[in-house]
């Protein structure tokens, strides 16, 4: 007499991503003496903070998140960052750029963009709290340098990513040792898409800031982006403001980031509208990598995100 085997459940493609996220964070903390997570409130760290959220259930996230803000942010998402930090019981550290231009160590940019002046108080933070592991939300599909990295990243004693000298990584082997001085820089959704990340969101019922969906909103245009007028941006006589109905698909320094016209008003309108896309969101809407083809790389050498 014979018996049938049934045949092993087979993950959703969710599933899958989910449980690699959550084991790139344990395997990363077990090896680390002082991990942190980045964390702004855009959705991207929002997704890396569930999953580290559940990683550790019923335990609380054993680790601190850090935001590094450029003072130019806007303020549901700061809002939203400080509710958030606060109802998971979570300490946040917050390394502020207007600090180094008040004393001198930074100056303000002639386009009054604050995103690349971020690197240099993100390494003097790690530096001071002695961060050795550091989660970031950056995806490979959001710009062809952070393609190039892996999972996990070495950074070495000045903070800089080398891309001729990464680490293999076979199947889910990760490689997060180092020497004193040098940090890891660990990457969960490496291997996710726009699109994986709000089915996710979706399918978990994670919140985010209002302004990732449509609402109507001052705005103008500029070098094909429509921009909010802002404490942050240099409103010109030539600007001509109006009011479109618009939402954000990344959010960071009001001064360089862009709305897209759209009429996504709940989670699966923006599910539509980012499976039919075919331009990146950091593409569409950041104007700092738009200063040359080379402008993400430069700044991860130096340190950046």
């Amino acid at each position: 007499m014979t018996t049938d085997t049934p045949a092993p459940a087979r993950l959703s493609t969710l599933d899958s991503l989910e449980a690699e996220g959550i084991h790139i964070i344990r395997e990363a903390v077990g090896t680390a003496r002082k991990p942190v997570l980045l964390f702004s409130g855009g959705k991207d760290s929002v997704v890396v903070l569930h999953l580290a959220t559940k990683a550790f259930w019923p335990g609380k996230v054993p680790f601190e998140l850090l935001h590094v803000d450029t003072g130019h942010n806007f303020d549901e998402v700061i809002e939203f960052r400080d509710r958030t930090v606060e109802k998971l019981g979570l300490r946040l550290q917050v390394a502020k750029v207007q600090d180094y231009i008040d004393d001198g160590r930074l100056r303000e940019r002639p386009d009054g963009t604050r995103n690349p002046l971020q690197t240099v108080p993100l390494l003097d933070a790690i530096t001071e709290h002695k961060y050795d592991v550091v989660f970031g939300g950056a995806r490979r599909d959001e710009e062809k340098a952070r393609a190039k990295e892996r999972v996990v990243s070495l950074r070495d004693e000045f903070g800089a990513w080398d891309p001729r000298n990464q680490r293999p990584e076979l199947w889910n082997l990760y490689n997060p040792r180092h020497l004193p001085g040098q940090h890891v820089r660990v990457f969960p959704l490496s291997n996710w898409t726009e699109l994986d990340v709000w089915r996710y969101i979706e399918a978990e019922g994670i919140e985010l800031p209002p302004l990732y969906y449509a609402h109507e909103r001052e705005v103008f245009q500029r070098d094909g982006m429509w921009l909010t007028p802002h404490d942050s941006v240099r409103v010109r006589d030539t600007d001509v403001i109006e009011k479109r109905t618009v939402r954000y698909r990344t959010v960071g320094d009001a001064s360089c980031t862009g709305a897209v016209e759209s009429p996504a008003v709940s989670i699966q309108d923006v599910i539509a509208e980012v499976a039919s896309t075919r331009i990146t969101e950091r593409g569409a809407t950041r104007a700092d990598d738009r200063m040359s083809e080379a402008a993400m790389e430069d700044r991860k050498k130096e340190g950046y995100f």
